[in-house]
């Protein structure tokens, strides 16, 4: 418990930030219209490549004797790569709907 308080007192800085941009986002999202929050959701989906990037960069620096590293870095990559290919399907399904039918002869 005291290497919690520790890490929250030596870090007040980025632990505001974090909390104040988490209010932040809840508030952008909250005045999003409905319509649009397909076309933004994949969009930030596919953001999640620098997840992925990142989880390997993780991964690549961790010890081979540090498992927690390696297990969240693996663990991200996999959810980064789920939230990518997921984004592109909604982005498809989206686009479908704004195609022309094609007409039977």
């Amino acid at each position: 418990m005291e290497q919690i308080i520790q890490f929250f007192s030596d870090n007040y800085n980025m632990v505001t930030i974090v909390i104040l941009s988490i209010f932040l986002g809840i508030e952008v999202i909250g005045r999003v219209p409905s319509v649009l929050h397909t076309p933004l959701m994949s969009g930030a989906n596919a953001i999640h490549g620098v997840v992925i990037i990142g989880a390997i960069i993780v991964m690549g620096q961790a010890a081979p004797d540090n498992y927690l590293a390696i297990i969240l870095g693996f663990l991200a990559v996999i959810l980064g790569t789920l939230n990518v290919v997921g984004g592109f399907v909604v982005t498809d399904r989206m686009l479908e709907m704004f195609s022309k039918k094609k007409q039977k002869k």
